[in-house]
C-alpha cells in the first residue's frame, strides 16, 4: 500500500482524491471539476494525474481513473469511503465508556453508598472530560483539512 505524505497528499490533490473515493466508481476531469468545484477540467486532469503517479488511482481503457489503493495519512482513519480524524474516532470510544459508567451508575444508585456515587460521577466527569477534548481536537483537524482546501482554490 502507498504511502501518501501529508505534504503529497493535501489541498486540492487531497480533494480530489477523496472525492473520488466517495464517488466510489470510475471519475473522469469534468466529473471532478463539478464534484470539487475546481476552475477547469485541466486542473482537474492535473491533480488526477498526480493520484495517478503516486499510485492512488489507476487509468482504465476510457480515459477514467478508478481508486487503486487508499492513502493512509497521519492522524485519519479510513471508515468505509470515508476519512475520518482518529481524534473523533477516541471521542466515539470515550462516549461508550460515558454510557456504560452512566448506566452502572443508575443500576446501582438506590443499592450503593454516597461514596460509589460521588466516585462514579468523578469517573464519568472524568470520562466525558475526554471524551469532550478528543471531540473538539477531531473537530479542529477537519477544520484544518477544509481550510487547506480552500486556501489550494483561491490559489488557482
Amino acid at each position: 500500500m502507498p504511502v501518501a505524505n501529508k505534504e503529497e497528499l493535501e489541498g486540492l490533490t487531497l480533494a480530489v482524491y477523496l472525492y473520488a473515493v466517495k464517488k466510489g466508481k470510475p471519475v473522469g476531469p469534468r466529473d471532478v471539476v463539478k464534484g470539487t468545484h475546481l476552475s477547469s477540467p485541466s486542473v482537474a486532469y492535473r491533480h488526477l494525474q498526480k493520484l495517478e503517479d503516486m499510485g492512488l488511482l489507476q487509468k482504465n481503457d476510457y480515459g477514467e481513473y478508478i481508486v487503486k489503493d487508499k492513502a493512509r495519512l497521519r492522524g485519519y482513519v479510513w471508515v468505509g469511503r470515508r476519512i475520518m480524524p482518529k481524534m473523533l474516532v477516541y471521542s466515539l470510544i470515550f462516549l461508550g465508556i460515558l454510557i456504560t459508567e452512566l448506566v452502572v451508575l443508575a443500576l446501582h444508585y438506590t443499592v450503593e453508598n454516597y461514596s460509589f456515587k460521588i466516585f462514579f460521577l468523578l469517573l464519568a466527569l472524568v470520562t466525558g472530560s475526554a471524551m469532550a477534548i478528543f471531540i473538539a481536537e477531531g473537530l479542529l483537524q477537519r477544520k484544518r483539512i477544509r481550510q487547506s482546501i480552500q486556501t489550494e482554490e483561491t490559489r488557482h
